[in-house]
């Protein structure tokens, strides 16, 4: 028994600490630039408040109205340009960031929010300096990871004036086991309950405090659109409609129950161009 529990322990403090750091030799980079989309960009860079060196591109926009684009968990800014391409389309300014221990930026170790509101600080920061745009009418979008986080920084700031958030886990603890189980490939039980216990105490985060269906309601009266696939094996599936029932109006969710994670723009590009795109005009540029 003392056998089995010492191992245990050591194989969930290792899966632990595997999902939550992201050392810069192994991760994924992007391959490809706004170039490939023959969108011309800049290179831009952001310090943090804890003194970390971001990454990201930033493509003009002709309306004046721009929109961030947040990336997942262990992905990368290259991720983003279908849909930067898309939105710059429609005239929209688009700010392709990163967030520490991810594509080129600083950082190893990933909190799920707990210290990347810093990061999106920096950058709406970043944008509210530039003269070439509207501080008034700026938009996000957020990815899986992003999507939560997109939720989190909006509930914080003000200047967020639009959000969508794609495949978003509505909390640390609703997703843990679909999540534990699709990264790692145990079982949620008993590993899930001793992988959290480990990733807490490494991360300096609290699991309870992870939790987007607390953060939605703040958002209110600015408008949040959901999506959410019913065939999601990396997120509960359930997360887009227990966000949607706790946000404030105006609120939208779009389901769909035979599209898996973040297969929204891959799967039905015109319908996503369609109510996206939309979602964007109405709220950011009032049409």
């Amino acid at each position: 028994m003392v056998v089995a529990l010492v191992a245990l322990a050591l194989i969930t403090q290792s899966q632990a600490h595997e999902l939550i750091t992201n050392p810069r030799g192994t991760r994924q980079q992007a391959t490809q630039t706004p170039a490939t989309h023959q969108l011309a960009f800049e290179d831009v860079t952001v310090t943090t408040r804890d003194g970390l060196r971001l990454v990201g591109w930033y493509v003009r926009g002709q309306n004046g109205a721009t929109v961030m684009l947040q990336h997942g968990y262990k992905d990368h800014r290259g991720l983003l340009l279908n849909l930067a391409a898309l939105l710059s389309r429609h005239g929209y300014g688009v700010l392709m960031q990163t967030v520490r221990a991810h594509d080129r930026s600083d950082g190893e170790t990933i909190t799920f929010g707990h210290l990347e509101m810093q990061d999106l600080t920096a950058w709406m920061d970043y944008l509210r300096s530039r003269y070439d745009l509207d501080p008034d009418r700026i938009g996000i979008f957020g990815a899986s990871m992003g999507g939560s986080l997109a939720i989190q920084f909006a509930a914080q700031s003000p200047h967020i004036k639009a959000i969508v958030a794609d495949c978003a886990y509505s909390s640390l603890r609703d997703t843990m086991n679909t999540s534990v189980e699709f990264f790692t490939g145990l079982p949620p039980f008993p590993f899930a309950p001793m992988i959290l216990f480990w990733a807490e105490r490494e991360g300096g985060f609290r699991a309870s405090a992870i939790d987007a269906s607390r953060w939605i309601p703040r958002i209110s009266p600015r408008p949040i659109l959901l999506l959410q696939g019913g065939a999601d094996v990396v997120i509960s599936p359930d997360s887009g409609r227990r966000l949607f029932d706790a946000a404030g109006d105006p609120k939208e969710l779009w389901f769909d129950p035979a599209l898996g994670h973040v297969e929204f723009l891959a799967k039905q590009p015109e319908e996503f161009e369609r109510r996206v795109g939309a979602f964007f005009d109405r709220y950011l540029l009032g049409k």
